[in-house]
């Protein structure tokens, strides 16, 4: 997470930006090669094969949150004891993750960007309209095509890879961008986004990261603890805690946190 990989991030954003903005048409040809003309479908949208890959990436990328999913929910059934995994991981991966693949994409672009998915344009034998990346104004009402949902979710095992010892770091970056564009690329395949759409998702879930990375753990500034993160979500628990006590009849001492 340096600031060499958000200068290509901001680069690859600008030129895929431009480009396709100029000539709205590549995104049109980059779907057809996955759309069969004679059947007038996307072939790989009934494979089952493909349509397991796809469920199978969101269980990988909702299994690495899996652990700091639990210890929150853990540290908030019993505040008095210390988090089951380190709280600026916690802090980091779920934020991330819920900003990325959750508010960003699903509660603001995908929710008011009309952009419709490729297999309801009219290029592909659907009713709609074809308008590109830049144009809000499509003819969709609701879990439009701008930008992927689930190309930010698979991009966002960039968080994890961070995470991980610096000597096998870069390998987990090749890897997590690797699931993020398999990932990516099935949604083509069926039809479910251009090729914008799976871009957008990957380099703003890389850019949502870097900054998350950067306030946590690199800015001095900003930088978090994790007996810090530990003890705000023990003051936050703390009453849920203490009324469930007095409601099941606990008589185990108080040993509530200083305010």
């Amino acid at each position: 997470m340096n600031r060499t990989g958000l200068f290509i991030a901001l680069s690859l954003a600008l030129v895929i930006g431009v480009l396709f903005g100029v000539y709205p048409e590549l995104d049109l040809k980059l779907a057809a090669l996955f759309y069969d003309p004679h059947t007038r479908s996307f072939p790989l949208k009934l494979d089952g094969t493909a349509a397991f890959a796809r469920d199978a990436a969101m269980w990988i990328a909702w299994g690495l949150a899996l652990p700091s999913l639990v210890a929150l929910v853990a540290k908030f059934i019993r505040p008095d004891r210390p988090l089951l995994v380190k709280g600026r991981t916690i802090a980091f991966l779920l934020l991330t993750l819920s900003l990325s693949a959750g508010v960003l994409t699903n509660f603001t672009f995908k929710s008011y960007w009309g952009r419709p998915r490729p297999v309801v344009v009219t290029e592909f034998g659907g009713d709609m309209s074809f308008v590109p990346w830049w144009d809000p104004r499509g003819g969709c009402g609701r879990n439009c095509s701008f930008f992927s949902g689930e190309g930010a979710t698979a991009f966002w095992a960039l968080a994890p890879a961070a995470l991980t010892p610096p000597a096998v770091r870069p390998f987990a970056y090749a890897a997590a961008t690797l699931f993020g564009l398999v990932t990516s690329v099935l949604r083509m395949a069926f039809g479910g986004h251009f090729f914008t759409d799976v871009a957008a998702a990957g380099l703003v879930t890389f850019i949502v990261t870097w900054l998350a990375h950067g306030y946590i753990y690199r800015w001095p500034s900003t930088r978090l603890t994790d007996a810090g993160i530990d003890a705000a979500l023990t003051r936050l628990a703390w009453p849920g805690y203490r009324l469930r006590r007095r409601l099941f009849g606990r008589s185990r001492p108080d040993t509530s946190p200083a305010a």
